[in-house]
């Protein structure tokens, strides 16, 4: 029996190493007895070899590795077991509902059976019951029919009245010209003879309208074609038709014209001019509508008429030889003077126009034109009209770099309305008034409208010039067109003249002028840096790519600006306009110093008990610039702050009569020295220095400019014991105040120190207030 088994084992052997594609070759030349993955695997030969070639430690670790390839294996086999059970229940659940189907469709269809039968029955009832009667029905059916043609003609005379009533020409000439040839044919019958009389009567007078509608200057192309029709129909002589059809028409064509060269306002002045000349769509839909679709309609009608049905109302070749010269004669003298018309009208198209309306226009005028032609082709039709287009763009581009300048300045003349109205300037009435951060209208928010208006201004310009490269527009397709536009016009002419105009406007707002009727407000300063900074970082680079894509063409990047040198301008143009704001800012709140500082008697003043109003004028000034700033830029890095309770804990810890920063010595000589010692070992604080793009760094810029002016105001005054006792309680305050706004804190400390310290240096007698007190004050405040 083993014999017997072998030849089938071998042959599903044989058929999976074909499946597999393993030949005898491969298996007999590597059997490898020790490969745990080879069909010829042998454990025997696999232990004795790895008992041979392996440590205990080897052998644990083999067998570790192989009860993990084991645990693997069997997760493997669970989960083909488990998927394959969910097909075998999905197929089983389907199997079991195409039963019960295909019984429904079964029983269907047996019933189905049943009732073609039963109809089959019926038919051949019906046929046999009706088989003798079949030849009697046709020659009944034919005799009705006689009669009704007989009674056609008996009612042929009443039927053209009425149709003569009625207006219905056509139908009038379809009734005679079904009846003629028979009324010809029967003439000699008595009967026969009054009906056709009677009806030549009436197609006689049905001739003298046709002819009257023919000859009617106010009759559309469409009603003459429809007279000539009617006309051949009742064998009027085609020669004469034609001359007079291509007569008649070529007046309703010369009045379109006529209406057509008025849109132009040639002949108007003034207003009427402007009225005459502000649509071009309406001219377009004259032209298009009328004259074009008048003349394409005169020469299909024509050789409908004249020309392809020559052969079916036997015409003579010289008819054909006639009909067609003076046809393409017409058609060439036609379409000259609209050709004239329609570059005078462009030429005279205001920049005002919608460019929508105005490419529409072009296209519209374009294919019209074409289609024209191929109806009767005329020489340099083609140039003509992209000799038109290409002058159009030119102006239409001009007029889009125009608008956005002028929208840009409306931008700005709004943001400035903007800050004016609801007082984001922080000084002036603002302050008065009691404006906080928190009642002003976000500056994120006008920042983001400016260059949203600027970026959906400039897509939605995109937007309307690419209709000139559009795959629907035939002369986009055309390279002469369509290099120099997108290289020269768009790139170069629109693109970076824009962003240029708007960084230069930018950047004239750092220059002081006399023509200058008003400074611009700082926080537009700030705005500006802003949106320089936007532009360098993205609005340029995604604008550009933006007409890039839209307006691709070879070679463009000859002569084309870089992207590179835009970013590069408007950081220059950013940095610029944030120092210039630091400087405005800094120098409105040392104004406000330095008036308190001169308009103040020091000498005299009386004992202070209040911080002045001025220094709390300065630190809400502060606070809303703070504010504002930090709707623009970001945090910045500060040095770690020392926290306010600490900062109030130093205070009180130092003795009364102990020497401290404010507790200075009567001796000027010792103060001098002392002064210039200590500014010997701190750090140079640089006043007007550039700022970077974060808030820390901008309020902090305004700062030392202001605590520099109230230090530079106190050394060209002389103070008495309550005005140094007054300056105390003012820095303090400052100090205590302004230190978060700052990068270092001790920036602060050095410049108020140098503040006292200078007071105390002009004092004519220098008795400093305990700090105990000065905290009081600064706190009731």
């Amino acid at each position: 029996m083993a014999e017997g088994e072998a030849p089938p084992k071998r042959r599903k052997r044989n058929l999976l190493k074909l499946y597999y594609g393993v030949s005898e070759n491969q298996s007999t030349a590597n059997i490898d007895p020790t490969d745990i993955n080879s069909p010829h695997f042998q454990t025997t030969a696999f232990m004795e070899q790895l008992l041979q070639k392996s440590s205990l430690a080897e052998l644990m670790d083999k067998e570790e590795e192989m009860h993990q390839q084991i645990k693997v294996l069997d997760r493997d086999m669970q989960t083909l077991v488990y998927d394959n059970y969910n097909k075998f229940i999905s197929a089983t659940d389907m199997i079991r509902k195409m039963k019960s189907d295909f019984k429904k469709m079964e029983d269907e269809m047996d019933r189905l059976s049943s009732n073609m039968q039963q109809i089959q029955v019926v038919s051949d009832t019906i046929n046999k019951s009706l088989d003798g009667q079949r030849q009697e029905l046709g020659k009944l059916a034919g005799v009705h029919t006689l009669l009704k043609k007989l009674q056609f003609l008996f009612e042929l005379p009443s039927r053209l009245k009425k149709c003569m009533t009625m207006n219905a020409d056509g139908q009038a000439v379809r009734y005679y010209v079904k009846a003629r040839h028979v009324l010809k044919e029967y003439e000699h019958m008595p009967s026969f003879q009054i009906i056709q009389k009677d009806c030549l009567q009436i197609v006689d007078q049905l001739r003298s309208k046709l002819r009257d509608s023919l000859r009617s200057t106010s009759s559309q192309p469409q009603q003459l074609a429809e007279c000539v029709e009617l006309l051949l129909q009742l064998n009027e002589p085609p020669q004469e038709l034609c001359d007079e059809y291509i007569h008649q028409a070529s007046h309703q064509i010369t009045g379109d014209l006529k209406k057509l060269s008025d849109l132009c306002g040639n002949e108007a002045g003034g207003e009427d001019r402007v009225r005459l000349a502000s649509d071009v769509l309406e001219f377009a839909d004259l032209g298009c509508n009328s004259v074009l679709s008048n003349i394409a309609l005169l020469i299909a009608n024509f050789t409908d008429l004249f020309l392809r049905r020559s052969d079916e109302r036997q015409m003579s070749d010289k008819i054909k030889n006639v009909a067609q010269p003076r046809l393409t004669a017409f058609v060439n003298e036609t379409l000259q003077e609209f050709f004239s018309i329609v570059k005078r009208r462009f030429e005279m198209e205001v920049p005002e126009g919608s460019d929508q309306f105005l490419v529409r226009a072009l296209d519209r005028f374009h294919r019209k034109l074409l289609s024209v032609h191929k109806l009767l082709p005329i020489a340099k039709i083609d140039e003509m009209a992209a000799e038109m287009v290409s002058s159009t763009t030119v102006l239409r581009v001009q007029f889009f770099t125009t608008r956005l300048q002028e929208q840009f300045a409306g931008y700005l003349a709004d943001a400035r309305q903007s800050i004016a109205t609801q007082s984001m300037v922080p000084s002036g009435a603002g302050a008065q008034s009691g404006s906080s951060p928190s009642q002003s209208a976000p500056l994120s928010a006008l920042f983001q409208q400016i260059s949203g208006k600027i970026t959906e201004e400039f897509k939605a310009t995109i937007n309307s010039l690419k209709v000139y490269v559009s795959s629907d527009v035939i002369f986009a397709s055309q390279p002469r067109f369509r290099v120099p536009f997108c290289r020269q016009q768009i790139r170069q002419g629109l693109v970076v003249k824009h962003f240029y105009h708007i960084i230069d406007t930018a950047a004239d707002m750092c220059k002081v002028t006399t023509s200058r009727t008003s400074p611009p407000p700082p926080v537009l300063l700030l705005l500006l840096s802003r949106l320089c900074l936007e532009m360098k970082d993205s609005i340029i680079a995604y604008l550009v790519s933006l007409a890039d894509e839209a307006f691709p063409a070879s070679e463009r990047s000859t002569g084309a600006t870089p992207i590179a040198d835009l970013c590069k301008h408007a950081a220059t143009t950013s940095q610029e306009l944030i120092d210039h704001f630091v400087s405005v800012q800094g120098l409105a709140i040392s104004q406000m110093i330095r008036k308190s500082v001169e308009t103040r008697d020091w000498l005299t003043t009386l004992e202070p008990r209040n911080v002045r109003p001025v220094m709390k004028r300065v630190v809400e000034d502060v606070s809303i610039l703070d504010h504002h700033v930090g709707q623009l830029f970001e945090e910045g890095i500060s040095k770690d702050q020392s926290s306010e309770d600490s900062r109030a804990s130093r205070r009180r810890h130092v003795p009364p009569g102990s020497s401290r920063a404010w507790n200075y010595a009567p001796n000027a000589f010792d103060s001098n020295l002392m002064s210039n010692i200590q500014k010997l070992f701190s750090e140079r604080i640089e006043i007007f220095g550039s700022v970077d793009f974060n808030k820390v760094s901008v309020v902090t810029g305004v700062i030392k400019i202001a605590l520099k002016t109230f230090l530079e105001c106190v050394r060209l005054r002389t103070f008495g014991k309550y005005g140094l006792q007054q300056v105390q309680v003012d820095t303090h305050y400052l100090q205590i105040y302004l230190w978060r706004f700052v990068s270092d804190e001790n920036l602060v400390k050095v410049l108020v120190d140098e503040i006292v310290s200078s007071t105390v240096q002009r004092c004519t007698d220098p008795v400093v207030m305990e700090p105990s007190v000065i905290d009081v004050i600064c706190t009731q405040n």
